[in-house]
């Protein structure tokens, strides 16, 4: 019950001092004063945000900062890529069922920063709907081993370890893995073989254990650098 004084109504919705209507709640005000306030950015997206006061990440060895020489073995990886790839290890599969686009990228210091984005194909080869996301860094060390973390959107972070097999190829299996309350997904394990070819592609390998199947194919592509 409001007092007469009370220049609200019952369910705290403010008056005018007249007291012949109703006018904006506290909530219907900051409503009003937000769009205001988004009058200067609501025609605007990631990349009209203005520039970081620090040096931006490159995926370019040869553009921006100098690669931290920690780096150096893993040097080939830099670069923005992009193709097709195919689920599981069907001998006569031929036909891609995803896009990627892998950024690996740096900003002078001892790691470096990597993003995968998918998204399925349809029956036509056209892109279909996003698919898995992952989000990470590669992690050298100075006995020449390599940590990679890989966060993914399902719910789920994993920490691989590793050694460069060559000047142009890595293979990292997992040490850990770690799901949220809400991931449904089973895995409980992992390794990926990372390599550029000789005609210039990044290409993998990643096999996955679910926990009641045991280490097997899951995805490979061969991507072509667009940056880089």
């Amino acid at each position: 019950m409001t007092s007469p004084s009370d220049p609200s109504d019952d369910n705290g919705v403010a008056r005018d001092g007249a007291g012949d209507g109703p006018v904006r709640g506290s909530g219907d005000a900051a409503i009003v004063a937000a769009d205001e306030r988004a009058v200067s950015t609501r025609d605007l997206n990631i990349a009209d945000a203005p520039a970081l006061p620090i040096p931006p990440d490159t995926a370019n060895v040869r553009l921006g900062p100098e690669i931290h020489p920690d780096c150096v073995t893993l040097l080939p990886l830099v670069g923005v890529w992009q193709g097709e790839g195919l689920y599981g290890n069907e001998p006569d599969a031929r036909t891609p069922q995803f896009g990627q686009q892998i950024v690996i990228s740096h900003d002078g210091r001892p790691f470096l920063r990597y993003e995968s984005v998918t998204w399925t194909l349809g029956g036509d080869g056209g892109p279909d709907k996003p698919a898995a996301r992952e989000v990470g860094f590669w992690r050298p060390q100075p006995d020449g081993s390599i940590e990679l973390l890989v966060a993914h959107a399902e719910g789920r972070i994993e920490i691989f370890y590793g050694q460069p097999r060559s000047v142009a190829s890595w293979a990292l299996s997992t040490d850990g893995i770690f799901r949220t309350a809400s991931s449904n997904n089973p895995v409980v394990g992992a390794t990926r073989l990372y390599g550029v070819t000789p005609d210039g592609r990044l290409a993998y390998v990643e096999e996955r254990a679910h926990s009641d199947v045991e280490l097997a194919p899951h995805a490979s592509a061969a991507l072509t650098r667009v940056v880089g």
